[in-house]
């Protein structure tokens, strides 16, 4: 086949993966060209609070805040069940530190430690990095700006829609769709899939993560698998395919999650009868079946006064605020007729987890509260359904992001990262660290464009 033009790094996937991957090969002197779908460069990134994991970090260090890679990786394969891939793990637990360090200080990115989310599901410190007042949609405007400066070339509406590879599995270029059909074909040294998960792929769904397939999408529409269905195609292994962020609070109408500090910070979740059904603090992902599990599917988000304004500088409680959506009351009684359950269970759900929490002891659904208190007074409720947000399982990666088949040898000179790749979070949703998607999207993503960059400039040298 003939290419119009070739570059040494191609990057399919213009979300945090895709343009940290950029960056990092544009940074280690490769050129490099980008090409993102949508004419609008969002993906899975853009519907995120846009807070990333990472350990050992300046950031921490200038916060007074002691962590280590070390730390992280117990904590990732401790969460996991101890089946998380330690390859990977151990890649996420040295290089998410140094990854956001990078992105700090060489290209000015205003990520700070978020000290308004406290430890919980798994991370044992305050690991949660983020841009004060901005969400993920700010996080991908400012990566695509950073491209520019970079002079990194990007070409929107261009839809990877083939890979062509020689015999042995080297990738030889890309056939890209335009918009109206036409097709341009491009050569690279070295290719890199960053184009996300197959959250929006109901086959895959049904195929890998059957208990999710009928349920709520709050994904990018635009993960369809691609990435990992091309990887197959060219000898690639997968791995944690049945893995996924499930997430219990997504808000009904508004479409908006609640922040998960809610929870963290005391609210509780209730069911159509007025009852709690699970521990809010046990599993941040799993919490969605239990939810989806209630009459309805749908459930009601409790909180107070005080969390929501401690919870209120969060991008998606900004938005729930602005919108008035929240039910307001001034006692538990009053709550329980606006939002249409039993006066008398509600109140015995609330004075359950009170109780409890001044006794030291474990609640009903075996919450043990520590400095967090359960809500009071000035009551809040919101509406929430179950949803799958993006899925964890993807192509078998090695420590340098490089795809590997299923005799573990890499592939010639394909490259994967974020929601393409194989994560830490075990064969299942219960194995999800908060913040575990934009780590594994920018960690790899800069491990996947460094590596890349070397290969393209030094092929002897592998």
């Amino acid at each position: 086949m003939t290419f119009e033009f070739s570059v040494p790094v191609l990057v399919v996937g213009g979300g945090a993966c895709g343009c940290v991957a950029a960056l990092a090969a544009r940074d280690a002197g490769a050129e490099v060209l980008l090409i993102e779908a949508d004419a609008r460069p969002l993906g899975s990134t853009g519907m995120t609070l846009g807070l990333v994991c990472a350990a050992d970090t300046k950031a921490q260090a200038a916060a007074g805040i002691e962590d280590s890679a070390d730390a992280f990786f117990e904590d990732i394969m401790a969460k996991s069940r101890g089946l998380a891939n330690p390859v990977i793990a151990r890649a996420l637990a040295e290089q998410s530190g140094p990854a956001l360090d990078w992105l700090a200080q060489t290209h000015d990115f205003p990520l700070e430690i978020d000290l308004g989310f406290r430890p919980a599901y798994g991370n044992r410190t305050y690991r949660m990095h983020g841009w004060p007042g901005h969400g993920g949609e700010d996080l991908v405007g400012l990566l695509h700006r950073r491209l520019a400066e970079a002079g990194v070339d990007v070409l929107l509406q261009a839809k990877l829609a083939d890979v062509v590879a020689d015999e042995n599995g080297k990738v030889l270029g890309a056939v890209i769709e335009r918009p109206g059909g036409d097709l341009e074909r491009v050569g690279c040294d070295t290719l890199i899939l960053a184009c996300g998960g197959f959250a929006a792929n109901r086959a895959m769904l049904v195929r890998y993560i059957p208990e999710m397939a009928d349920a709520r999408n709050n994904g990018h529409e635009g993960s369809q698998g691609t990435g990992i269905r091309i990887g197959e195609a060219l000898g690639a292994a997968i791995g944690d395919m049945g893995s996924y962020q499930g997430y219990a609070m997504l808000t009904d109408p508004q479409g908006i999650s609640v922040s998960p500090q809610v929870l963290v910070e005391g609210g509780v979740l209730v069911n159509s009868a007025g009852l709690r059904f699970t521990d809010e603090t046990k599993d941040i992902a799993g919490m969605v079946h239990p939810v989806m599990a209630q009459d309805g599917g749908t459930v009601w988000t409790i909180y107070d006064e005080r969390i929501e304004e401690a919870t209120a500088y969060t991008p998606d409680m900004q938005a729930l605020n602005a919108l008035n959506a929240a039910k307001r009351a001034a006692s538990a009684e009053i709550l329980a007729a606006q939002i249409g359950v039993p006066t008398e269970a509600l109140s015995a759900s609330l004075a359950d987890a009170c109780s409890a929490r001044n006794k030291g002891a474990a609640d009903s659904t075996g919450r043990v509260w520590g400095e967090e208190l359960p809500p009071h007074g000035s009551l809040r409720a919101l509406k929430v359904v179950g949803a799958i947000y993006h899925t964890q399982g993807g192509l078998e990666i090695d420590g340098h992001a490089r795809v590997l088949r299923p005799d573990d040898t890499p592939l010639p000179n394909l490259f994967a990262g974020g929601g393409a790749a194989r994560s830490v979070s075990g064969p299942s949703s219960w194995g999800y660290l908060p913040a575990m998607g934009l780590c594994t999207a920018v960690t790899l993503g800069r491990i996947a464009g460094m590596s890349a960059a070397k290969q393209a400039l030094h092929p002897t040298d592998r």
